[in-house]
């Protein structure tokens, strides 16, 4: 089970975005990043090709590394950690290290 999904709300701990907060759009496991909307933006040279026939400068979000994000609170808003619990059920759902409070799922 992932600390940060798609859809999350996620503040930015480091790097030139620092204090940033932006949803999370993709998640790549592997690779341990995500990409966060309207964080960590890039410019980059277009060409035109059939499918995209906008050329030029584009600016869109690059990868940031899910070590420098961190998950906003659900109680008061603030950065927190991710833990793990489990329901009387037998789920295992995460919750905010800095209230307790239970994460909702997002989607």
């Amino acid at each position: 089970m992932q600390k940060i999904r798609k859809g999350d709300r996620v503040f930015v701990l480091s790097g030139r975005d620092r204090g940033k907060k932006g949803e999370v759009f993709k998640v790549m496991p592997k690779e341990e990043r995500a990409l966060v909307r309207g964080v960590n933006m890039v410019r980059r040279h277009q060409r035109q090709t059939p499918q995209q026939q906008e050329a030029g400068i584009v600016s869109k979000e690059a990868s940031i590394h899910l070590s420098n994000l961190a998950l906003e609170d659900p109680k008061d808003g603030k950065p927190t950690r991710v833990g793990f619990a489990s329901l009387p059920d037998g789920r295992k759902v995460r919750v905010a290290k800095r209230s307790g409070e239970q994460i909702p799922e997002s989607k």
